[in-house]
């Protein structure tokens, strides 16, 4: 037993990580489960490296975020720049990217997936994780001269949890069903009605950007009244075309903040208008470099390409409540036509893993390995038969046309269907056409973005009732085992729990899930102290230009 500094903070922060560090030491849990679980209930990422360390014997450090840079220059970014009214409603990354340079998080998610202070300095759970106090920041200043403080806090859950708002941060934080307690000035307090882990790192989502608590008297509106707690402010900005955003004037409260201005620029969907962006001079970075065009960036000298492992999925779904999608055989069926390794290898190069048709990737903490499934046509004959459609059946699929490989993977899979007797007319729609419609089509891909913890996905995208449950999937079971796998510490043990849930979600065949996508995104050399972080989002303040 490790009796040292790190060893009594962890023992006072919460009883469950000496635990925790004992099953590390022992082997039956890997490094990256003890840091992220240590983390979510309160341990510094400090102190949980420190104490990994003490228990393998091996030396760890959080990846450098903060380097000795230079100051001054322009990043030019290439991004869809979109609308940014209200971050409660956000439903893409890139409006998180505009709106994260001025406004900030409780939390934020590092490079590594670690869950780290923000505007919190720091938190801490009770035993049985139904009751989180939140330690504020008091050093920080709206840009408009207010102090930040609890009553932000207070104000932006309170709509979060409103189902008027339409927010995506219902169901995120769906254990809270009233507004937090205030403390004092810079303390809040969450009591839930069951226990969450996830707490923590779901405050860290892009919908979960923290507005002044004045938002919605001053218009409601991010982009016309851009009052923010961030290193940036913006001064210009139109939807399709570009944002710009300066460091703010006073000294940040985050420390030193290099860049003078940060410009997204949006060269629309055209990826090669992209890359000849940055043969000519005229980007810095990009948001997002698709698969297509990585083999010709590695081939551009002056270029980095930044590659990760993720989360991020495409999800072709079966709308449940629209025929005939409301017949399990024929979900199934539909399932058992499909091989998903070779879905990756035709449609996104390989880059990535084979998917399982449950949404709980393997970079998850507690991901459980199931089975192998095999594409097998005889059952899938079998069960279209037994579905009332033994001589085949006829619909419509619906994707995206940009970007390609989404329409690719739709494509494919309409081909892996017609041998069981299954035809699938794939129609390709320009972008404002399939997302005025997004969770209505009965059958079509969208695409789904990173989350460092399979409950937050599962919660937001398969729980009854959800504002992002496309499937329109409703099963008590299934909920009651995502309450459950949501309040259990023990990675092991919620890993059983997970097992449950991704076998009931196989069996009840709402979506074809086809493979976890690598992603990347380019820079110039110049850029530095850059990390592409897994769900896509930039943190900017400390990024240089060495020019």
């Amino acid at each position: 037993m490790v009796e040292d500094k790190w060893w009594k903070r962890a023992a006072k922060t919460h009883s469950a990580i000496p635990e925790l560090a004992e099953q590390l030491r022992k082997g039956e849990i890997g490094r990256r489960d003890f840091l992220r679980t240590a983390t979510l209930l309160g341990l510094s990422a400090t102190a949980a490296y420190a104490l990994a360390g003490k228990m393998t014997g091996a030396h760890f450090v959080p990846r450098a975020m903060a380097q000795a840079g230079k100051r001054g220059g322009n990043l030019r970014v290439s991004m869809f720049v979109k609308e940014i009214t209200d971050p409660a409603i956000f439903d893409w990354s890139e409006k998180g990217n505009v709106a994260r340079q001025f406004v900030d998080p409780i939390v934020r998610i590092s490079p590594d997936n670690i869950a780290t202070p923000h505007l919190a300095e720091s938190w801490q759970a009770s035993e049985d994780l139904k009751t989180w106090t939140f330690k504020l920041r008091q050093d920080i200043k709206w840009s408009n001269g207010d102090d930040f403080g609890a009553d932000d806090i207070i104000f932006n859950f309170t709509r979060w949890i409103d189902p008027d708002t339409g927010s995506s941060n219902e169901n995120r934080f769906s254990a809270l069903k009233e507004p937090p307690e205030k403390i004092d000035d810079h303390t809040v307090r969450f009591n839930l009605e069951r226990p969450e882990l996830a707490m923590p790192e779901s405050m860290g989502d892009y919908p979960a950007l923290i507005v002044h608590r004045r938002f919605s008297d001053e218009g409601g509106d991010l982009s016309k009244n851009p009052v923010g707690t961030g290193a940036f402010e913006l001064v210009e900005f139109n939807v399709g075309e570009r944002a710009v955003l300066r460091r703010r004037a006073d000294q940040h409260w985050s420390g030193e903040v290099y860049l003078d201005q940060i410009t997204y620029i949006d060269l629309g969907g055209d990826a090669s208008a992209e890359i000849n962006a940055f043969v000519s001079g005229q980007v810095d970075l990009s948001h997002l470099t698709s698969v297509e065009q990585v083999l010709a960036i590695r081939q551009i000298p002056g270029l980095v390409l930044h590659e990760t492992a993720t989360a991020q999925t495409g999800v072709v779904r079966m709308r449940l409540t629209e025929e005939p999608w409301g017949n399990a055989k024929l979900r199934q069926a539909v399932l058992a036509a499909i091989d998903n390794q070779r879905l990756l290898e035709i449609a996104y190069q390989g880059l990535g893993l084979p998917g399982e048709d449950h949404h709980v990737a393997p970079v998850h903490p507690a991901y459980a390995d199931l089975p192998d499934k095999k594409q097998d046509y005889d059952l899938a004959r079998r069960l279209l038969a037994e579905a009332g459609h033994a001589n085949g059946i006829e619909f419509d699929v619906q994707c995206v046309d940009s970007p390609e490989w989404e329409q690719n993977t739709t494509i494919a899979i309409a081909e892996m269907l017609r041998p069981a007797g299954i035809t699938a007319n794939v129609n390709v729609l320009p972008g404002k056409t399939y997302w005025d419609r997004w969770d209505k089509w009965p059958f079509s891909l969208t695409s789904w973005t990173h989350r460092a913890l399979a409950t937050q996905v599962l919660n937001l995208g398969y729980r009854k009732g959800g504002v992002w449950n496309e499937t329109a999937y409703a099963n008590p079971e299934f909920d009651r085992l995502l309450d459950q796998a949501g309040g259990t510490v023990d990675v092991n043990e919620r890993r059983k729990v997970m097992a449950k849930l991704e076998k009931l979600m196989q069996d009840d065949a709402i979506m074809i899930q086809p493979f976890w996508r690598s992603v990347f995104t380019t820079s110039t050399e110049k850029v530095r102290n850059y990390n592409v972080q897994p769900a896509l989002e930039q943190h900017l303040n400390q990024v240089w230009l060495d020019a």
